[in-house]
């Protein structure tokens, strides 16, 4: 799944350190995210997403087949 996380992060001039202290998570949780490395659980994403004032899907992009998103 792709991210917009370090963009959004880096628009609000933020470091990693400082967009982990505002969510409670470690700054390695937001390398990982950015990097596509780790997928956040639900709750995390909803958090990011308040955080940022989006909606999930504007933040996280699902790659996957065509064949779920007709659905």
């Amino acid at each position: 799944m792709k991210n917009k996380v370090e963009i959004l992060r880096k628009e609000k001039g933020l470091s990693q350190e400082e967009f982990a202290k505002a969510i409670r998570v470690s700054r390695q949780t937001v390398s990982s995210i950015e990097t596509g490395k780790y997928n956040p659980s639900l709750e995390l994403a909803f958090i990011i997403s308040n955080f940022f004032g989006k909606r999930i899907e504007k933040i996280f992009i699902y790659e996957g087949s065509d064949k779920y998103e007709k659905e």
